[in-house]
């Protein structure tokens, strides 16, 4: 049954990422509340999955509000089409969540490579500059501006929680999401960051493939009973920190992660 709150009926909404894990249920909690969703992933097949299973979920109304849309956000290209195709379908650009984003292996910086820096800084960092410029220079000719949701991480505040470009791209978005809310603010443009902790999205570990000397340096002194979230806690942050309820929050930092990075 779709949700009869309809907080952003009439909005536009791009969510990166958005076909599993956390975008799938921030996608499908837009949709819920009646905003049109451009739902971007670099997995065709997962965004196929997407709409069939929303199809079933909900009916076809919620469709007719889904675009998907199929590409690499680490290039510049798909970024600033993906902008382009919520103006095509809504006639503006309300709201950006970048959300997805690719993992180390724990790899600590002598033992990283520069395929493996490049990479994971591409996706992860470079992707959303691309995104939030884009998003920027169409926001600021809208009557009301409009709103960025970005997802880092707590390695984006605790560097040593994960491999070095990881945590030296998470670091990044919140430096370039607080330049953007400061620069922008008087423009009517809103930009923040959810640093999730831990959080059961369903993907799957590959131990073997941890660089054993990283993994022991960002273990070491956690709590080994570590509290583990989900896809909706990450889903209601970004759905609250998009909406007309946090009107005067800008620039923060809301991190979900049950207390870990108070460690």
């Amino acid at each position: 049954m779709i949700n009869h709150n309809k907080e952003f009926e009439g909005k536009s909404v791009v969510v990166t990422g958005a076909a599993a894990g956390m975008g799938l249920k921030i996608t499908e909690g837009f949709l819920e509340k009646g905003a049109v969703v451009v739902a971007v992933d670099i997995n065709e097949t997962a965004l196929k999955n997407l709409e069939e299973n929303l199809r079933e979920k909900y009916g076809s109304e919620i469709i007719g509000r889904l675009i998907c849309y199929q590409g690499d956000v680490s290039k510049q290209d798909v970024n600033e089409n993906m902008i382009n195709k919520a103006i095509e379908k809504a006639g503006k650009i309300d709201i950006l969540v970048n959300n997805a984003g690719i993992a180390g292996h724990s790899e600590a910086i002598a033992d990283t490579t520069n395929d493996d820096w490049d990479r994971i800084i591409d996706v992860n960092l470079k992707g959303p500059m691309f995104a939030i410029r884009e998003a920027v220079t169409k926001m600021i000719s809208q009557p009301k501006g409009g709103n960025i949701v970005t997802i880092a991480s707590v390695a984006g505040i605790k560097g040593c929680r994960s491999s070095v470009a990881y945590g030296v791209a998470k670091h990044g978005l919140v430096g370039l999401c607080e330049h953007t809310a400061y620069a922008y603010m008087h423009e009517g443009i809103r930009c923040n960051i959810v640093c999730p902790g831990a959080i059961r999205t369903g993907m799957s570990s590959n131990p073997e493939l941890e660089n054993e000397f990283g993994r022991a340096r960002i273990l070491s002194g956690m709590d080994s009973d570590l509290p583990i979230g989900t896809t909706d806690d990450i889903a209601n942050a970004v759905l609250y920190l998009a909406s007309d309820n946090a009107k005067f929050i800008n620039g923060a930092t809301l991190v979900v992660d049950g207390g870990v990075s108070c460690n």
